[in-house]
């Protein structure tokens, strides 16, 4: 077969008829609406398309870095966040779209079980449009769900391909830097900029507690290691400051499952300690009330209500979510909606995030998913946690028997495993427009790719058969 008969041009061509689509559209406003430009508001709106044209033409480097920073920006508490609450939907479509063509250029795209699952996922989310009391509503969230998993499945992986090297050690820098800002911000400055202490705990402990736990396990140099310890311990402070006991869970998760799979007991035992010890501090610098705490188990297990008991907080809105289940258990009352408890539902219009009238807390995802699709519509995203499930199961046998941090299904599998933790007690797993819900179903899809095929042999020599990938800061050649 002729080579040159299934050449497609088109991919190497997309950057270039986007920048002259683009230089077309600018000439046509200057020349047009002028006034377009008078404004800082409309100069604003210039200077973030052309840093998504950069992001694009950069698209592997540098778009799922824009991503996570436009959502991270929307859910927290910054200035102009209120105008990236509708514009990260625009980026997350740029995205899956320029991802599709990105990915698929390769001719290397294999359509998995678990992507078929996550289509059906989108077929549920639809059908729970006929039982809502709020139609449009769960179409927009249905479709702001396909645009994730589309993003994740395509544009995410093309960012990973081939550029483990590159991929896995500026995460973990984007990591530190988020705990150093972090902790200025609510250390120094006193401003809270996540907002809810269940966000600063979620983003800890899902995120920045196994990043640093394992950049830590896979640091080369000792100044290097030395850094990463201390902004594992800073993530750790911030987390305890937040009393957010599901991220506490979160974070122990993750390092369970990183110090035991990985043999490392002394380190583990060093992380517990270094852990009371940091938690005695915030509970003596940070006290959650005004007066001090009895104890630790006082202050971080029942916050101060010990008659309520460790699930108090959580236990009438299960009850509720449970109850509402049972009155609509086959189809719900629509994804990412909640029952209508009032006369006469208005359909809200003009909001690119939730309303308080369309959506209650639910303390639990799982439980959330199966209210808002019933019982049939969440098979699809139960299954999808499930595989998810078998994955980090697959990963944490690997470690096992490999005792080899560098592989990067290590981070991943971490990540997840504090995530679906995170997720038994907050709503976030299937909430498209939070932050933490991109990165998990980012890292959902990258681990298909990473999930190792065979096993090692039982306790293999340190560094016997290792594949090498390019030399970079902080991490060593994957083992196979």
């Amino acid at each position: 077969m002729d080579s040159r008969a299934s050449y497609n041009p088109f991919p190497r061509m997309l950057p270039s008829v986007m920048l002259v689509t683009a230089c077309m559209f600018a000439a046509y406003f200057v020349m047009v609406r002028p006034g377009y430009f008078s404004t800082s508001k409309h100069l604003g709106v210039l200077i973030v398309l052309q840093g998504l044209l950069v992001a694009v033409w950069n698209y592997r480097r540098a778009f799922l870095l824009a991503v996570m920073s436009v959502f991270f920006w929307a859910g927290m508490d910054l200035p102009l966040g209120g105008e990236w609450t509708s514009g990260r939907w625009l980026v997350l479509a740029i995205g899956a779209l320029a991802g599709i063509v990105v990915y698929t250029k390769d001719r290397q795209y294999q359509f998995a079980f678990f992507d078929g699952v996550a289509v059906v996922c989108i077929f549920s989310a639809l059908a729970s449009i006929y039982w809502s009391a709020y139609p449009g509503l769960v179409f927009l969230k249905a479709v702001s769900l396909l645009l994730l998993f589309l993003y994740a499945g395509f544009g995410a992986r093309a960012a990973v391909r081939g550029r483990e090297a590159q991929f896995f050690p500026g995460f973990l820098l984007a990591c530190e830097l988020l705990v150093y800002g972090t902790a200025a911000a609510y250390f120094i400055l006193r401003t809270e900029i996540f907002g809810n202490p269940n966000s600063l705990g979620a983003v800890m402990g899902v995120v920045a507690v196994p990043a640093m736990l394992w950049g830590v396990l896979v640091s080369d140099r000792l100044l290097l290691r030395r850094r990463r310890t201390f902004a594992l311990g800073l993530s750790l402070l911030l987390l305890f400051s937040s009393y957010a006991r599901a991220g506490i869970v979160a974070a122990g998760v993750a390092c369970m499952l990183l110090c035991v799979g990985l043999g490392q007991y002394r380190l583990l035992a060093k992380v517990v300690a270094a852990s009371l010890a940091l938690a005695s501090l915030a509970a003596a610098l940070l006290p959650l009330s005004s007066g001090p705490a009895e104890s630790l188990t006082s202050a971080f297990l029942y916050k101060g209500h010990r008659e309520e008991g460790i699930l108090g907080s959580r236990k009438s809105v299960w009850d509720q979510t449970l109850s509402v289940i049972g009155e609509h258990p086959w189809f719900g009352s629509g994804f990412g909606t909640s029952v209508v408890t009032f006369e006469d539902p208005a359909e809200p219009g003009g909001e690119f995030k939730s309303a308080a009238e369309t959506t209650r807390e639910h303390g639990n995802s799982y439980l959330a998913i199966v209210e808002g699709t019933g019982i049939l519509g969440a098979l699809p995203f139960l299954m999808l946690v499930m595989l998810t499930v078998v994955n980090i199961m697959r990963v944490t046998v690997w470690m096992r028997r490999s005792r080899d941090p560098c592989f990067p299904s290590v981070l991943l599998a971490a990540v997840l495993a504090a995530g679906l933790a995170n997720a038994a007690f907050e709503d976030w797993l299937f909430a498209p427009g939070y932050y933490l819900c991109v990165l998990f179903w980012v890292f959902a899809f990258m681990l298909i790719n990473f999930v190792p095929a065979t096993m090692p042999p039982e306790a293999p020599q340190p560094h016997a058969a290792r594949q090498t990938w390019p030399a970079s800061p902080g991490i060593a050649a994957p083992a196979p």
